[in-house]
C-alpha cells in the first residue's frame, strides 16, 4: 500500500454520499471518544475519502465541535476535482486536502474516520491500508473504519488504535429493520468475505439472527425492545459490550451492538 513518488496512496471511490449518511458512526464516535477529544492538545480529526460532496465532513465537523469547540477537521480525498469542489465550504477549523492513506496533514491525527473507502480493495490490501493509517496516528489515536448503506440505515465499523483493531460494531436504523442478516452485506472489507461457515463472524451473525427470532414477541413493544432483547440474549454467548461507553441499554436502544475484534476476527488474521 505504498504510494508512488508524488502520488497519493489509494484509489478513487464511487464517491456516493449524502446528508446524515454517517450519522450513526458520528454518534458512536462522539459518545465513545468524546473524552479523548476533550483531553487532547490541539486535536486533529481526518475524514478520509469523503466522496463527491463535502457534506459528511461538514456534518462531522459540527458534531465534534459540540464536544470540543476548537477541534480541527480535515477532509481528505484522492480525487482533486472533489477537493476543489469542497474547498468553497472551508471555514476556520474545517479544510479539505488532496491525498490518500498517507494522510497529508500537518500533524498526526487523533481520530481518522474512513467510510466506504475499502470496499473496492481485496482483503490483503484492506489490511495493508489499516497498517498505513495506524502508522500515522497521534499517540492514543483511533481509526473508525467501516461501511454503510447508501442512506446510512445499515452500517458496521471497526475501531483501531496503533496496536491494531479493537472492536467491531454493527448499527441499524430500527424503523423498518428486517433482521441481523441484513447487516451481513455491510460488514467491513476485512470481514465481509469471512461470512462463511467456520469463521467467527459467520457464527456471530448466525447466533444474532437466532436471538432476533427468539425475541420476536418483544416486537409488540417496538423494534427497539426487540433489538435490546436480542442483544441481551446474544450477550449470554458472546462478549457483547454491556457497559458504557461501548455498550449497555443506551447504546443498544440506538440499534448498536459492539464486540471485541478478537471475537469475530478472521481465523488466519494476525496483527
Amino acid at each position: 500500500m505504498r504510494a508512488r513518488t508524488g502520488r497519493p496512496s489509494g484509489e478513487i471511490t464511487r464517491g456516493t454520499t449524502g446528508h446524515n449518511r454517517l450519522r450513526r458512526a458520528d454518534r458512536f464516535l462522539t459518545a465513545v471518544y468524546g473524552s479523548l477529544l476533550v483531553s487532547a492538545e490541539r486535536p486533529l480529526v481526518v475524514d478520509l475519502g469523503y466522496g463527491a460532496s463535502h457534506v459528511t465532513t461538514t456534518e462531522l465537523f459540527w458534531r465534534l465541535r459540540r464536544v470540543r469547540p476548537d477541534v480541527e477537521v480535515v477532509g481528505v480525498e484522492i480525487d482533486p476535482v472533489r477537493v476543489a469542489a469542497a474547498r468553497p465550504y472551508q471555514r476556520p477549523g474545517l479544510s479539505f486536502a488532496y491525498g490518500g492513506f498517507e494522510l497529508p496533514v500537518d500533524r498526526p491525527p487523533l481520530i481518522v474516520r474512513a467510510f466506504n473507502v475499502l470496499r473496492q480493495y481485496d482483503e490483503a490490501r484492506a489490511f495493508a491500508a489499516w497498517d498505513l493509517l495506524r502508522s500515522r496516528l497521534a499517540p492514543h489515536g483511533v481509526i473508525v473504519e467501516g461501511t454503510c448503506s447508501e442512506v446510512g440505515h445499515r452500517a458496521s465499523w471497526v475501531a483501531l488504535d496503533a496496536a491494531g483493531p479493537r472492536t467491531v460494531t454493527l448499527a441499524a436504523r430500527l424503523a423498518g429493520f428486517g433482521s441481523p442478516a441484513d447487516l451481513a452485506e455491510r460488514l467491513p472489507k476485512t470481514l465481509i468475505h469471512r461470512n462463511v461457515p467456520g469463521e467467527p463472524v459467520h457464527a456471530f451473525l448466525r447466533d444474532f439472527e437466532h436471538c432476533w427470532q427468539v425475541a420476536a414477541p418483544y416486537g409488540a413493544y417496538g423494534m427497539r425492545a426487540r433489538w435490546t432483547a436480542a442483544v441481551e440474549r446474544l450477550a449470554g454467548a458472546w462478549p457483547v459490550a454491556a457497559t458504557p461507553p461501548l455498550g449497555g441499554q443506551r447504546r443498544w436502544r440506538l440499534g448498536e451492538v459492539t464486540v471485541p475484534w478478537t471475537a469475530v476476527a478472521p481465523v488466519l488474521y494476525t496483527t
